[in-house]
């Protein structure tokens, strides 16, 4: 059950479905952390826009790897290593067809700073009826980041879709 004081779009999935986030410790993997890594063919850089426009920092750039962290929360990171590096079983295609999606309490204000900072935006500024506000940026090597607050739903198109708050 939901905290009341928490927007149902916190619960919801990207397409749209609820979820119910409990899980089976007996029979699931022990996951303490999930990772991303993307295949580029320059991870230096694509660390510097992580750096430059989601507050990122380098961990570590080792030319063909590169690790970034936000700053507030050591547990949030996105990794880059290079498309023909040997860590890869064979030479990866760069990164295509991704997108890496950020919650953040003030999406107007993130919308705002990466607009003033140049950054191609893919989708605008939009409030989704399932309970999200959101806007997509064109980021390193086509990665799409998608930046999103969650907020209420609109209870009409929730009960179109059989969907309770």
């Amino acid at each position: 059950m939901r905290d009341s004081s928490e927007p149902l779009g916190s619960k919801i999935c990207w397409h749209g479905a609820l979820r119910d986030w409990k899980a089976d410790t007996e029979d699931s993997m022990q996951v303490t952390h999930i990772g991303a890594a993307f295949a580029v063919t320059n991870p230096t850089a694509a660390g510097a826009w992580l750096t430059q426009n989601l507050g990122f920092r380098v961990l570590v750039d080792l030319g063909w790897y590169v690790s970034t962290q936000h700053p507030d929360r050591e547990d949030l990171r996105v990794d880059f290593v290079q498309q023909d590096h040997e860590t890869w079983p064979r030479p990866a295609e760069p990164v295509r067809g991704a997108m890496l999606a950020f919650l953040v309490a003030d999406v107007d204000s993130q919308h705002a700073q990466m607009v003033a900072g140049g950054v191609t935006v893919l989708k605008p500024l939009v409030t989704e009826p399932w309970g999200q506000r959101r806007f997509q940026v064109a980021g390193p090597e086509g990665l799409v980041v998608e930046v999103v607050q969650p907020v209420d739903p609109d209870p009409e198109w929730m009960a179109a879709q059989s969907l309770t708050i």
